[in-house]
């Protein structure tokens, strides 16, 4: 093929970000883009020099397309991506994987069926301050891990440009769990491996036009023994994101996870604190990079670093944080 070719389901404001940055890739071409919203539809489709549709069915009709965004709201993404999978299409679908378990193993087992590749937009992972931060833990430099701590606050839904009513319902975001902090639940996964207990404490407490919890603490319990505590809120007037890793042998922290003049600690007990400022670490910007991660893997037919599994676990364990604010008692996972 001259071009990998893709299709964008979904044209807010994550379906432009996929759209524009898998336009900038010297092999990938978008061609279609779909959205019920005509106005939207219309002025992406223009935006990147594609064809638009409003029934994203006669998108995937496409034999040019190679590949399929989704970047509608959670529940649709089980429907769309079976329906892509079936058609023959390769998948990437935004972040969360799916409100429920039931969606994500639907998506999953619709992908192996067909043959084709599954991959979740857990974005974070390629930002410069989480993938450093794996990287140093990963590496056993400072022993293993023994705490993580990762907090991602900040106000309300109907203060920022992301409100909308389906963000309100858990039935249809996943809720704030899963809707933000599946990303800060994906790094501790990744950073720590599989997650074997979870218990948390939350309530609503400001955003009352919610029917799931605005803020949670979540005690996590890793297969190897170490600790994760996750502060997830929607109640904070100064919002903040950044957190520490504590090692046998020393700690890295990391108070912010981008900004001006970002920088993470890390120390030895013995040793002196070392600075690392995000802006000397080279990457690729990271949308541009997650797609590309995702369409190397399909010319390649490999797996892609990050999976329908790695979607589902993130899933697993925010439900399982939830049950436990509800039920007051530890849940298992997996």
């Amino acid at each position: 093929m001259d071009k990998f070719g893709v299709g964008v389901i979904g044209c807010g404001i994550m379906g432009r970000s996929l759209a524009h940055s898998a336009q900038a890739l010297e092999h990938v071409e978008v061609l279609r883009v779909s959205d019920l919203d005509e106005p939207r539809a219309k002025k992406l489709a223009a935006e990147v020099n594609a064809e638009y549709y409003l029934d994203y069915h006669d998108l995937l009709a496409d034999g040019r397309i190679h590949g399929v965004f989704i970047a509608s709201p959670p529940f649709m993404h089980r429907q769309m991506a079976v329906d892509a999978a079936n058609a023959g299409k390769h998948v990437f679908s935004e972040k969360p994987m799916a409100p429920t378990l039931e969606d994500c193993d639907a998506m999953i087992q619709a992908a192996q069926r067909n043959g084709v590749k599954l991959t979740i937009g857990l974005v974070c992972r390629y930002h410069a301050t989480h993938s450093k931060v794996r990287e140093i833990v990963r590496s056993g430099q400072l022993g293993k891990p023994v705490t993580m701590m990762v907090h991602r606050i900040g106000g309300p839904w109907k203060l920022g440009t992301y409100a909308a009513d389906w963000r309100l319902q858990r039935d249809k975001s996943g809720g704030s769990l899963m809707e933000i902090s599946t990303h800060e639940i994906d790094f501790m996964r990744w950073t720590c491996g599989e997650v074997k207990t979870v218990y948390a404490i939350g309530g609503t407490y400001v955003q009352r036009e919610a029917d799931y919890p605005d803020v949670v603490l979540a005690s996590l319990t890793f297969e190897n023994r170490s600790l994760g505590l996750l502060h997830s809120s929607q109640v904070s007037a100064i919002g903040g994101y950044g957190g520490r890793v504590d090692c046998e042998s020393g700690s890295i922290y990391f108070p912010h996870i981008w900004g001006k003049d970002v920088s993470i600690h890390i120390k030895t007990f013995e040793g002196e604190e070392i600075r690392t400022p995000i802006s000397d670490i080279d990457g690729e910007e990271p949308v541009r990079h997650e797609i590309r991660a995702f369409v190397d893997a399909v010319l390649n037919d490999s797996t892609p670093p990050i999976t329908g599994q790695d979607g589902r676990a993130a899933v697993e364990i925010a439900l399982a944080a939830y049950q436990s604010v509800e039920t007051g008692q530890p849940v298992n996972c997996r």
